[in-house]
């Protein structure tokens, strides 16, 4: 059965990142982009994660350019983006595809496990998909789903031993 320690992921930095080390701990995995409307929702992930983290919790960013060019800059650029507007502390990735033949093979499988159709496409920035400890998708949120509103599903998923 496949989970997210099947995954490896770019960092910001350029480092590859074995997503395994998130086993145990409940994860909020989602698309991201600097330009966008939803841009704002980092706030919300910092203070998600600011307030789950030492009970095992983390969101992990990955910055997406597919939706209407809003994530246009590079690594460095987005990293001080995120830093300077949101004072952003969780991992962010390096850029990726969610969509289409070049989708990152996380995003392939986070697809296939929760959608309204299996493999349904991402259909905006800030869609987010809640994993469970055993690194497991619990649910996936529409990209227009205020981050504060997860509380209740993020408390649910820490009560459940790792």
């Amino acid at each position: 059965m496949t989970t997210l320690a099947d995954f490896h992921a770019d960092s910001l930095d350029g480092r590859d990142t074995d997503l395994s080390d998130h086993l145990g701990q409940v994860v909020l995995v989602v698309n991201t982009a600097s330009k966008c409307g939803l841009t704002p929702q980092y706030e919300g992930l910092q203070q998600l994660h600011d307030t789950y983290r030492d009970r095992g919790f983390t969101v992990l960013g990955f910055p997406c350019d597919q939706f209407a060019h809003q994530e246009p800059g590079d690594a460095a650029e987005i990293g001080e983006f995120c830093q300077r507007n949101y004072g952003v502390t969780f991992p962010m990735f390096a850029k990726i595809e969610v969509n289409g033949d070049g989708a990152h093979p996380l995003y392939r499988w986070l697809r296939s496990e929760k959608g309204d159709v299996p493999g349904a496409a991402i259909e905006w920035n800030f869609t987010k998909f809640l994993l469970g400890r055993d690194g497991r998708v619990l649910e996936r949120y529409a990209p227009q789903t205020e981050p504060a509103s997860l509380s209740g599903d993020i408390e649910r998923a820490l009560a459940v031993p790792a």
